[in-house]
């Protein structure tokens, strides 16, 4: 083996170095490459590779990986928010249901993702991401489309569980799909583009139930019908493709079909690149074991995040809902409020990714994500002091209401892909990081428990004691990041007075 000088920018998983398992040097544009035959076996490997190499390799998972997950994203937002969208056509009336019941659902839903969340991501563990997530949209896709065929309370209660239910695996699964894919510094911002395909959803629904509404009495269906029917079918073909297309996982990325996106040098740099970034991602056995099942629900530090994602998510979950109402409300056309609460979904979108990528390249995720939450913060109390005021109705004020509500859209999420990786950074092992993400989405998912019962029919329809509740929630929200930033200093600072090397993610 060649000496240490000879050796400078070259990556080396055989070098010692006395404070990590592993030494990560930088890389050359100028290091060897070696034939793909060297990499027939895990025995005698030169384990070199150029920057250049690898930057290749990573344009190739991003336009591999990141569009079947963000375009299976947007298909979930789709089946999942349309319900919103669907109470400007007379959903109520047509299903036969009162506001409370349609709350009622929309609990059901979050309590079936919330159930189902953990067992979910013990069958991704054993099976992988290609087989369990192609099963899930297909299955999620199928009751969106029939769930246009429902008529009375118990089955738009029981459609609104079986989607939940299908639906409850999806984002951890694909969280930790990505976390597994890529290095640890490359997490926040693909956990960002990711989501994405939830704010385009939510962006673009209103623009395209705006269009899709308007069949309403082609062969006699409402037009929220065209909306589930188009949509799940949509999502169906989502399914299919992923089933053709999405790699396996980093040992062996082709796909179900055999279509094999990397060469064998490729294919090891894929796989020898994130292991050596972090070890812990190697998938030593099928299952979870029960002492990282025990760590994670006694894991104190997960509390602030928590509480910060149940209490921060709330508001969006409500706007989803009550949204295309509340701008309908101010005055503007009934349809064409839908296509007005995409302001500030795309609003959002641009926040989100910048949140991501600012996070990745400080290495700051938790100032990231306080800055996020309180910005939402700010923006839920300049609109309860505009949205619920009935002292003034000039055109002016609504278009001041409108502005509030627009920018409290786009502030509800853009923090939550950062607390996401920041969650995932900090998770020691593999199975547990897969268990760390399906409680993130468990806690999102109570959030849409919250935020269906916070906008209440006595207080409509501006929900000024609505916007009160909105205001503290998410106040304390705010409180919940500040002491997850406190806790990680707090740690490192004593890990470094005894010595040790820093151990959590800030």
């Amino acid at each position: 083996m060649k000496d240490d000088e000879e050796q400078e920018g070259l990556l080396d998983p055989h070098a010692d170095n006395a404070d990590s398992p592993i030494a990560l040097r930088p890389l050359d544009d100028q290091a060897k490459i070696l034939d793909e035959d060297d990499f027939g076996s895990s025995q005698g490997v030169n384990s070199t590779w150029t920057a250049e190499e690898e930057r290749r390799v990573v344009r190739k998972l991003d336009l591999l990986v990141m569009p079947l997950l963000i375009i299976a994203f947007f298909a979930l937002q789709l089946d999942r928010g349309n319900i919103g969208n669907a109470l400007t056509d007379f959903f109520l009336d047509d299903v036969g249901i009162t506001q409370g019941q349609f709350n009622d659902g929309n609990e059901l839903l979050a309590l079936g993702i919330v159930l189902w969340e953990i067992p979910s991501n013990f069958v991704l563990y054993r099976i992988g991401p290609s087989v369990w997530i192609s099963a899930q949209i297909v299955a999620w896709g199928l009751v969106a489309t029939f769930q246009a065929f429902q008529h009375g309370v118990t089955a738009y209660l029981v459609t609104r569980f079986l989607l939940g239910t299908f639906e409850s695996g999806f984002i951890p699964a694909a969280l930790f799909t990505i976390s597994r894919f890529y290095k640890r510094d490359e997490t926040s911002k693909r956990f960002s583009f990711f989501f994405m395909g939830n704010h385009l959803a939510q962006a673009t629904s209103g623009l395209i139930a705006y269009a899709i509404l308007h069949m309403r009495g082609l062969y006699g269906l409402g037009g929220w019908q065209w909306l589930f029917i188009l949509e799940g079918l949509f999502t169906i073909s989502i399914g299919v493709l992923f089933v053709a297309l999405f790699p396996k996982g980093i040992v062996n990325p082709t796909s179900l079909t055999g279509i094999r996106y990397f060469t064998k040098r490729e294919s090891f740099i894929l796989s020898s690149r994130v292991l050596l970034d972090d070890p812990s991602k190697q998938h030593k056995g099928e299952n979870i074991t029960s002492a990282e099942l025990k760590s994670t629900f006694t894991n104190w530090r997960l509390l602030p995040h928590i509480v910060a994602a149940i209490l921060g998510l709330a508001p969006g979950a409500t706007f989803g809902a009550y949204g295309p109402t509340l701008v309908e409300s101010f005055g503007y056309p009934r349809l064409a409020s839908n296509a007005l609460m995409s302001i500030g979904l795309w609003l959002g979108l641009i926040m989100t990714v910048i949140a991501g990528t600012l996070a990745d390249g400080t290495g700051r995720r938790g100032l990231v994500a306080l800055g996020g939450i309180s910005g939402l913060w700010l923006s839920l109390f300049v609109s309860k002091l505009f949205v619920p005021s009935q002292e003034v109705t000039t055109p002016h004020h609504d278009i001041a209401r409108f502005l509030a509500l627009t920018m409290a859209v786009g502030f509800s999420g853009t923090w939550h892909p950062v607390n996401g990786s920041w969650m995932a950074l900090n998770a020691p092992t593999l199975g547990e990081r897969s268990i760390t993400m399906a409680v993130l989405i468990m806690s999102a998912n109570t959030a849409g428990i919250v935020g269906a019962q916070l906008f209440k029919e006595a207080d409509g329809p501006l929900y000024p004691r609505g916007w009160s509740n909105i205001v503290l929630i998410v106040f304390i929200g705010v409180g919940a990041v500040v002491a997850a930033n406190v806790q990680y200093r707090v740690l490192n600072r004593k890990s470094a007075l005894k010595g040790h090397s820093m151990r959590y993610a800030l």
